[in-house]
């Protein structure tokens, strides 16, 4: 398991962790703003982020989340360590990343002026040279199925550069499992799992070729004593391929996505019932109940102007130029 105390940073590995319907307990309390932009800066448009790591000064107690941010000490590619109280830190982190950037700390809830996007720069996110490059993709390659989002979830990100009150990227938990990591791999090593940013790792044995999580969709796990809603595959950006420290930069995975996955890895999951999750918890699935007919139709007509929007934009404003 992990937490991640800045987005877009290499984060420490836990034991044991609460989780409530943020997530695992002071996951992401930190950003790195882009100061001229006015975004929360990510790493795929500054890479150079997952060359450091951050840890807490001391562990966050019941209280920390939106508003109650503890302190941080940032380790760069380098080797130096600044901590969140230090003013040189900022300039640290410009340096770094070529631009004006701050590290900001997640704000109360209520208070989105963190996550609010400017519209030039929510329109400038579906340039097609922009979306090229947060995928991967070559030009004339199709982008990834996004019919399996709701709805609520794409006009959010369109509004804001995270969920209002967080900065994960969509979901409060991402989840994967080591067949998954198996199945993916090319050649006799398997890719180490810091590249795919989950917090949980869920041990699977056996040898069959399938990514078994994403036919959890739609069902419950129980781990600990904390009950999970598995809400959607995780869609894949070029984060994965791009090194972070002990770990070089490898495109092919993008293809292998691609080929494979349609470029989905993982589950996301909101958290149904609070628990605390510990390393070596038995893990309980619990499928998915059969949608009935209404639902099916309900289902299907939104898959079908989503699809049909996604293709609008493909052809317009998405086009290559």
């Amino acid at each position: 398991m992990w937490r991640f105390p800045v987005k877009s940073m290499g984060g420490c590995q836990v034991d044991r962790v609460a989780v409530d319907a943020r997530g695992v307990h002071a996951d992401r309390l930190w950003a790195v703003r882009d100061v001229d932009k006015g975004v929360t800066a990510s790493a795929r448009r500054i890479p150079a982020l997952l060359g450091c790591t951050a840890r807490y000064l001391a562990e966050p107690d019941e209280q920390a989340g939106p508003g109650r941010v503890p302190a941080v000490a940032v380790t760069f590619p380098d080797g130096r360590e600044l901590t969140s109280d230090d003013p040189g830190i900022h300039a640290a982190l410009s340096e770094l990343a070529g631009r004006r950037v701050r590290l900001t700390a997640l704000p109360p809830v209520g208070d989105t002026s963190a996550h609010r996007m400017k519209m030039v720069d929510s329109l400038d996110n579906y340039r097609p040279e922009q979306v090229r490059k947060d995928f991967g993709l070559a030009d004339g390659e199709p982008l990834p199925d996004t019919s399996v989002f709701p709805a609520k979830d794409i006009i959010t990100l369109a509004r804001y550069s995270t969920p209002p009150g967080t900065f994960v990227d969509l979901a409060p938990l991402h989840l994967m499992s080591t067949a998954s990591l198996r199945n993916l791999t090319v050649g006799a090593e398997v890719l180490d799992v810091r590249r795919f940013r989950p917090n949980v790792l869920i041990d699977l044995a056996g040898k069959e070729r399938s990514f078994p999580e994403s036919d959890w969709v739609g069902g419950e796990l129980s781990i600990g004593s904390a009950r999970l809603k598995v809400t959607m595959p995780t869609i894949r950006c070029v984060v994965p391929t791009r090194p972070q420290p002990g770990i070089e930069l490898d495109r092919t995975i993008t293809r292998a996505l691609a080929e494979r996955t349609d470029r989905f890895l993982g589950v996301y999951i909101d958290v149904r019932t609070p628990g605390v999750l510990s390393v070596g918890d038995e893990v309980r699935v619990r499928a998915a109940e059969p949608p009935t007919a209404v639902q099916r139709a309900t289902m299907s007509v939104t898959r079908s102007a989503t699809r049909a929007g996604q293709w609008l934009l493909e052809q317009t404003v998405m086009r290559v130029r």
